[in-house]
């Protein structure tokens, strides 16, 4: 089922087009390319020192660490140098299904989980699971933190210490008043983010991710990448692609982004919150259904009532001083993502509106301890997404499209306006995005995996995606919406992922799967933990 329209934004147009943009590095057109060569060719040299993983990336044994360094900007490779952490569990060699059998080791499969600003430190432990196991019997898993995150150079632009502002509201129809203050704080937080990381905020961007991904690639001994991308990541992998196509071996690109360049990134968020709404419009139609475990209502308006309901009482009297009409929209947000989440967010709204806080309480309030990590995350986000191309700089622009979008999908446009502002206001010089392209035998056979409801990156991202490189093939989750494929719920799905990145089969030009059974009402009268970590 195709996503919502994109939002018309003519007059955006006009201003995104006549918006200046600076490359990031000094220099001739081809220095960084030579740069790049020229670090891989250090990185091939000097390897990757693997040991034990420094105890607080609280990673179990099996994992190893170590690091890779790459410049900071690639037209001076021999500048300044920033470490990018890596985990790695090998190959362990052994057919899951037949314990005397060898398994022939195919290198090294390389994950990045998106964001951009998540982590894939902990990708390496996949592996134990047991639909990981013939692939972990395959290839070492490799994880790695981009540039910005974690312990990789960290990027931060406030006081991890101020970052969670909860209880916080979340009006889906701000008042002027409103605007002008998220205005002045997105204006604060960029202004943070040069003030504290200088000169260097320029360089974290999507083009030198890409060029850090061939530097680790080399420093593993790989001739050729294989690369597992997932939302932002099939952006990043994208972006290799193109750079580097003589590089590739194998790579899958799950829950695809849209690279048009004229989509980076700020039509890319208004698509977004369009098809978030479609989301929510699932979630609530599931919970009608499920009247009888839940008593949210029997339609998805009367569900959207309950959901009301809750809101209007929490902007009164925050659930356990914490959880206010903000905390409550970001928790169920993270439904959006991933529909495992729907019984207990549905458990915790039920329970709210019956006099228990505690579940809500437990899934949305924000954690102190979290805190200097999701602050990490958002200065990384914020960097890359602003630094890689022009957006509008008038805030007119942006109040015109998203009133405009929010009176069709008001569940998450202003929130992710409030997430982007600081984009308006950025220091940084902008780059122009790079056109993704790949013709005829410019690459071997890539895998895009695809729900057609996914709202994080709607559907329409990986058909752009699938025209854009020739000879991809298009594996789609029909009526579905969960974002992340690989090694999820649908065994069709895993067979695609497992054909390819095992044998190199693609099922030719596209390929689709049944959806994955939507999950089980949890019971109202107890609390159900999270599935999953939400990204």
């Amino acid at each position: 089922m195709r996503t919502a329209a994109v939002v018309h934004v003519a007059a955006g147009s006009l201003l995104l087009t006549a918006l200046a943009a600076a490359p990031a590095g000094a220099g001739t057109p081809d220095a960084e390319p030579r740069g790049t060569a020229t670090a891989a060719a250090r990185a091939s040299a000097e390897g990757i020192d693997f040991g034990a993983c420094p105890a607080e990336q609280g990673l179990p044994g099996t994992v190893q660490c170590g690091t890779v360094r790459v410049p900071l900007d690639y037209a001076r490779p021999d500048g300044k140098q920033i470490e990018l952490t890596v985990s790695r569990v090998r190959a362990t060699g052994k057919d899951p299904d037949n314990s005397k059998r060898k398994v022939r080791r195919q290198g090294s499969l390389v994950h990045n989980p998106g964001g951009p600003g998540a982590t894939g430190m902990y990708f390496p432990m996949m592996g134990a699971l047991p639909q990981w196991k013939r692939l972990a019997a395959a290839y070492d898993l490799v994880g790695y933190a981009p540039r910005g995150v974690g312990r990789s150079a960290p990027l931060s632009c406030t006081d991890p210490g101020t970052f969670f502002k909860g209880p916080s509201k979340a009006p889906v129809h701000p008042t002027a008043a409103h605007k002008r203050k998220r205005v002045a704080r997105a204006k604060a937080y960029a202004r943070g983010c040069a003030e504290r990381n200088g000169g260097s905020l320029r360089y974290y961007n999507s083009l030198n991710n890409a060029r850090d991904l061939d530097v680790l690639r080399a420093a593993l001994g790989e001739n050729r990448l294989t690369f597992l991308g997932s939302s932002y990541g099939t952006y990043l992998g994208a972006l290799y692609a193109t750079l580097f196509p003589s590089h590739v071996r194998r790579m899958v690109f799950d829950s695809a982004v849209n690279p048009d360049p004229e989509q980076i990134w700020y039509r890319n968020n208004l698509d977004q919150s369009a098809a978030f709404e479609d989301r929510w419009a699932d979630f609530r139609a599931w919970a009608a259904r499920h009247d009888d475990v839940y008593g949210l209502g029997d339609t998805a308006r009367e569900v959207q009532g309950s959901y009301d309901k809750a809101r209007a009482r929490l902007a009164k009297e925050p659930a356990g001083g914490k959880v206010g009409p903000g905390q409550l929209q970001a928790a169920f947000l993270k439904a959006g993502y991933y529909d495992d989440h729907w019984p207990h967010r549905a458990q915790a709204l039920s329970a709210y509106l019956k006099g228990d806080p505690g579940p809500l309480v437990e899934q949305a309030q924000e954690y102190p301890e979290a805190a200097a990590e999701a602050e990490n995350a958002r200065a990384v986000y914020l960097a890359v997404e602003c630094n890689d191309a022009p957006w509008p700089t008038d805030w007119a622009v942006w109040d015109r499209d998203n009133t405009r979008l929010a009176r069709r999908a008001p569940f998450e446009t202003w929130g992710n306006v409030w997430t982007n502002l600081p984009c308006a206001y950025w220091r940084a010089p902008r780059q122009r995005p790079l056109d993704v392209r790949a013709g005829s035998g410019e690459l071997p056979p890539t895998l895009i995996l695809a729900a057609e409801r996914d709202a994080a990156t709607p559907y329409d991202g990986a058909l752009e995606l699938h025209r854009r490189l020739a000879g991809s093939a298009l594996v789609t989750e029909r009526d579905a919406g969960s974002h992340g494929l690989a090694g999820g719920a649908n065994a069709c799905v895993h067979g695609h992922l497992e054909a390819y990145l095992l044998d190199g089969r693609v099922p030719g030009r596209r390929a689709s799967c049944a959806p994955h059974p939507e999950p089980k009402p949890a019971s109202a009268d107890r609390r159900a933990g999270e599935a999953r970590p939400a990204v």
